[in-house]
């Protein structure tokens, strides 16, 4: 009844959303703050007349935009249904066994062993170095023996930032015929984006969304900068896919978002902001915080396993997010909220982890 495909799938588990009672959700990375205004006023004068229609299926407005943003070509861009989507194609277009193992780190984004298992693509995990961080150098020992490369930046679940310097050097000394892509979901919280370096490595690709910085989680929208030939291969993914993968509220919406730069730049501050008082109120009470760039942080408290952090703060109405994986079983990924919901947190483990 089932192919033999499905029966060697082992499928992404999403951060769990239970609906037994009201809880403090800070395990899925979400924004706590509304989009920007200007999309409430799209919503009230919509013309539902329009739905009858189908979307337009290269999202020709919002690549303008998105291009416009970070000085590109339209020709340089491609919106997806989320940057799952966009990092599902690029799995598809770009990385082949035939030439080799794709590689990415050890702890990281845990859809990336899930695509490669969707498409037949083998792998191979480099280990983080002593502090946590994405080893480029692992990457490059291992470089002759893959088929590209992939890596999150700011890094999941650990919060860790590789600086542009770096990055620049690890393209310079990779092949530069192998495709190498790199996350940048969480790039809006303190980081600098690799996007002003596609004129230089045509091997570059950067995946970024707009559920994160831009607070549109629930919009399901994506894109991918990188060279003009490696989006027509995107292109002729999503048409053997799905023509009309972005809806047209979603296209209309993120126009709109990705223009207003300054109430964005305005609730990023604020979650830095929080995410630096929270991390230094944590280490205060004895606990081991991951330095992060992310819009989450990465921690433990000595002698308590991760699941015993996570079930405790669960029982209390807080939900965080644990990896039952070893080498990060102790750890709990905290997604930084309002000050207000961090001070809440702060109080109800100083409480349960003295």
């Amino acid at each position: 009844m089932f192919s033999e495909r499905l029966k060697r799938l082992t499928p992404y588990v999403p951060g769990e959303q239970p609906q037994d009672r009201e809880y403090l959700k800070l395990n899925t990375n979400e924004n706590p703050y509304p989009p920007c205004p200007g999309i409430a006023d799209l919503l009230r004068t919509f013309d539902t007349e329009r739905l009858r229609l189908y979307s337009d299926p290269v999202c020709g407005r919002l690549r303008e935009r998105i291009a416009r943003k970070h000085s590109l070509l339209k020709e340089q861009v491609f919106v997806s249904n989320g940057s799952d989507e966009a990092l599902s194609f690029c799995f598809y277009a770009f990385f082949d066994s035939l030439y080799g193992r794709l590689l990415f780190p050890e702890y990281t984004y845990s859809f990336y062993p899930v695509y490669c298992d969707f498409y037949g693509i083998t792998y191979e995990r480099i280990p983080l170095d002593r502090e946590f961080r994405v080893d480029l150098d692992g990457f490059l020992k291992k470089g002759d023996g893959s088929c590209g490369a992939i890596f999150a930046n700011p890094n999941a679940p650990t919060g860790t930032y590789l600086a542009l310097d770096r990055i620049v050097w690890f393209l310079e000394n990779y092949h530069r015929e192998k495709i190498v892509v790199i996350d940048e979901a969480y790039i809006d919280f303190g980081g600098e984006s690799a996007a002003a370096l596609l004129g230089q490595f045509q091997n570059l690709v950067i995946v970024r969304t707009f559920s994160k910085g831009m607070s549109l989680a629930g919009l399901r929208l994506g894109y991918t900068l990188t060279d003009k030939e490696l989006i027509k291969a995107l292109f002729t993914v999503k048409d053997s896919f799905n023509s009309y993968p972005a809806d047209t509220l979603s296209q209309l919406i993120g126009e709109i978002a990705i223009e207003d730069d300054l109430y964005y730049a305005k609730i990023r501050e604020k979650i830095i902001a929080t995410r630096e008082y929270f991390s230094s109120e944590l280490e205060r009470l004895g606990w081991f915080v991951l330095p992060s760039r992310a819009n989450f942080v990465f921690v433990s408290k000595e002698g308590i396993p991760g699941k015993d952090i996570y079930l405790k703060l669960k029982e209390k109405g807080i939900l965080v997010r644990h990896f039952d994986v070893e080498g990060i079983k102790d750890f709990v990924r905290i997604t930084i909220g309002t000050r207000d919901q961090m001070a809440r947190l702060l109080s109800v483990a100083t409480c349960l982890f003295p």
